[in-house]
């Protein structure tokens, strides 16, 4: 089992992040609308264009709090070795897809938005592969905490030095 601790930077970040990518998902629906009106040439709705403004600045929001994320990752990197088990490994992995997804996704929404919305179709796609990671992501704090029975769910909600999460561990 991996027995990495977070710092209070690293769990308030993540919680951040969890806050704001349902936002996303629902605000998202509004830069259609707003496209399609303009389109059309028609005006667009008021709380559409409210809505395309919240999505597009809470991307940039995520995107700077993911990089602050990454950044401290890499400078605070688990002081033992890693487990090699099986579901270890596939939880560093979705950990990894995850800082590439929504730094990736967030990059491509910036260009949709002001550079060339020709990388919108893969912003669409983006999200969906991001909703199913968040999906495995739910999957395995669950199975963790209902049938590993484990203190990873804590890791992440609570911040622990390395002797207490030693110390919950009876090492």
């Amino acid at each position: 089992m991996n027995n990495r601790t977070y710092s209070r930077s690293q769990i308030g970040l993540h919680w951040l992040v969890a806050l704001l990518v349902p936002v996303q998902y629902l605000t998202g629906g509004s830069i259609e609308r707003t496209h399609h009106a303009v389109h059309m040439g028609m005006t667009p709705a008021a709380w559409d264009v409210v809505q395309h403004h919240v999505h597009n600045y809470s991307g940039m929001v995520i995107a700077s709090l993911m990089s602050i994320r990454l950044v401290l990752r890499i400078i605070s990197r688990p002081q033992s070795s890693p487990s090699n088990s099986v579901p270890d490994r596939i939880g560093r992995v979705l950990h990894h897809g995850f800082y590439a997804a929504i730094i990736g996704q967030a990059s491509m929404g910036f260009i949709a938005s002001y550079l060339w919305f020709g990388t919108a179709p893969y912003h669409v796609l983006g999200s969906k592969i991001i909703l199913a990671m968040v999906a495995l992501h739910f999957a395995a704090a669950a199975w963790h905490t209902l049938v590993a029975k484990d203190e990873t769910l804590d890791r992440m909600i609570l911040p622990r030095s390395n002797a207490s999460a030693k110390n919950l561990q009876g090492n």
